[in-house]
């Protein structure tokens, strides 16, 4: 491999603030910050969300009701949709 042009590759903290959870990964992304973990120095990048607080993974995900929102739409505008009408009923 050519020297000089490949990122580093190591380990880094990477912090949830909405829950206070931190877990240790590698990774080449450049930082700023360093943060003490387990005894060892470790670059430190902050996340809005990770595994532990998206809706997703922790089962709090809402299911959105497609068919009411289809019929709230037709009931509003569906007397002005002349030409998709002509066109699938043909």
């Amino acid at each position: 491999m050519k020297s000089g042009i490949h990122p580093e590759y190591r380990e880094v903290v990477f912090h949830d603030m909405s829950n206070d959870f931190k877990f240790v990964t590698r990774s080449t992304v450049n930082t700023r910050e360093t943060i003490q973990f387990e005894g060892k120095e470790y670059p430190l990048v902050k996340l809005e969300t990770s595994s532990e607080s998206h809706p997703f993974y922790t089962g709090t995900q809402k299911i959105m009701d497609t068919a009411g929102r289809v019929e709230k739409f037709r009931n509003k505008y569906g007397s002005r949709g002349g030409a998709a009408k002509t066109a699938a009923a043909e």
